[in-house]
């Protein structure tokens, strides 16, 4: 009997050093200016059984005409519409991205993670023409997981078979330059996890189109692997070396015929080539504390270590099921094991009795631990399914409307005429303005329809935000 506790307490002690593990989604693709198809289950593996907790995904030439740029700046460019609109009913949520032209890179997480995403930060480095042409570069996302530091790089690198040299002084220098506002990593490499991945252009060199050919029909891949530039460049540029990638035991992602699986059949005839990349990472861990005053680490730097954190690739493929673009979309699936440097979010808070159009409604938050809260915070109240932090249906700012309060639990008003009349289930968010970020999210909860706009036979749909707009615009014509 002793034994067997003995074993159990073992086991549980490895279970609580190994940390939670947590299922990242990625994807990289070339979409060579064409609008998402209808449907994306293959590419985001809606049918699996395990649902990503993290979904990233990496565009390359986006289209960026000067009418279509102009609308995407105002509103969602029709990639991340179709993105969220697929992701968010089954509770995933935008948290960041950012666009440079064409490359365009997107942050999904379940809903449940996101008042554990913090330190939000994203920007972007012009490589193209003489550095000021946004039609090859890198764009980034750093943020704080779990208190892990992870940065996400989404690169379109020099094309052409001659200029490999050109795409790794690219890639280094966009690794040298981009910066980020943030003490404990203003740098890419600072990140305690780093994803470099996008239409990087590395090609086949020196084989022959026949013996690629022969290779792709047998598929010997491994034949090919040799002469891929990105390994070869490997071997000689030490950054590269820093960073892993999956074997390439798939077909070659470019360049094919626009909607079919051949490869290209034009008079150029361009060599099929893996242009489509996702590496990784991991921060070597820090010396042991007798080691660091000898390497000029010091005792602070070593005390904040973010570890331990570990990753594992559980798959790295293509989809050769869509063929709207010459590339086809690479995925890998991960696993990051890590050990949560906290467990409950700055903020809980909940909504207080019912809630209709009705009657004014009040919103109890607790501030859980210490955070700096300031006079633009606000919460927001969501339809459940909501995509981003933009789409409330509402919001109140929590200094202003704050009604009564006391060392643990504060009371915010929200007026009447700011509740939809349809209700439905919604859930409350409290947005951090200084931290930038979503720091407490509530139970979901109803929002009953209003009784005195059915009794009275208003039209719903024309009572609330853009459906006014719409409504108005009905009428006027």
């Amino acid at each position: 009997m002793e034994e067997n506790e003995e074993r159990s307490d073992l086991l549980m002690r490895k279970i609580n050093c190994a940390g939670d593990s947590f299922r990242l989604h990625m994807v990289t693709w070339n979409v060579a200016t064409v609008d998402p198809p209808e449907d994306l289950t293959s590419l985001l593996h809606l049918n699996s059984p395990k649902t990503p907790d993290l979904y990233v995904i990496g565009l390359q030439e986006v289209y960026s005409g000067p009418l279509r740029f102009m609308s995407d700046t105002v509103f969602d460019d029709p990639w991340s519409h179709q993105l969220m609109s697929t992701l968010a009913p089954r509770k995933y949520m935008k948290v960041s991205s950012i666009r440079m032209q064409g490359l365009l890179l997107l942050f999904f997480s379940k809903l449940e993670h996101v008042p554990f995403i913090r330190d939000i930060k994203a920007t972007f480095t012009r490589t193209g023409i003489f550095g000021y042409w946004g039609n090859k570069g890198g764009v980034s996302i750093r943020l704080s997981f779990y208190g892990h530091m992870l940065c996400f790089l989404n690169c379109h690198l020099a094309a052409h078979m001659n200029y490999a040299s050109e795409r790794v002084d690219e890639f280094e220098y966009i690794m040298d330059t981009q910066t980020f506002e943030c003490k404990k990593a203003p740098k890419i490499l600072d990140h305690s996890l780093v994803f470099w991945f996008g239409d990087l252009n590395f090609r086949i060199q020196d084989h022959g189109m026949h013996f690629v050919r022969n290779c792709l029909n047998e598929q010997t891949y491994n034949l090919l692997w040799s002469k891929d530039q990105l390994t070869m460049m490997k071997k000689k540029e030490a950054m590269l070396q820093e960073f892993e990638e999956g074997p390439l035991d798939f077909p070659p992602t470019y360049k094919f015929d626009l909607n079919s699986n051949t490869y290209d059949s034009s008079g150029k005839k361009r060599k099929p080539a893996w242009t489509d990349r996702i590496l990784w990472r991991l921060r070597p861990r820090a010396p042991p504390p007798d080691q660091q005053a000898d390497n000029g680490i010091g005792g602070e730097e070593a005390e904040g270590e973010e570890f331990p954190l570990k990753i594992s690739q559980d798959s790295y493929s293509s989809d050769m099921e869509y063929s709207v673009s010459d590339h086809k979309p690479v995925i890998a699936i991960f696993t990051l094991e890590l050990k949560k440097m906290y467990g409950s979010p700055l903020v809980r808070l909940q909504a207080e009795g019912d809630w209709s159009a009705d009657i004014d409604s009040m919103v109890l938050y607790s501030p859980l631990q210490p955070f700096p809260s300031s006079a633009w915070d606000w919460i927001g109240l969501y339809k459940v399914g909501f995509t981003s932090v933009t789409d409330y249906l509402t919001y109140t700012w929590v200094k202003d409307d704050q009604v009564a309060f006391n060392e643990e639990v504060i009371q915010v008003y929200v007026g009447k005429e700011e509740i939809p009349v349809r209700g439905g289930e919604c859930v409350l968010c409290y947005f951090s303005s200084t931290l930038q970020c979503i720091i407490g999210i509530s139970e979901p909860f109803k929002v009953h329809e209003s009784k005195v706009a059915i009794e009275e036979g208003l039209v719903p749909e024309r009572l609330n935000g853009l459906e006014k707009s719409i409504a108005s615009l009905e009428l006027s014509t």
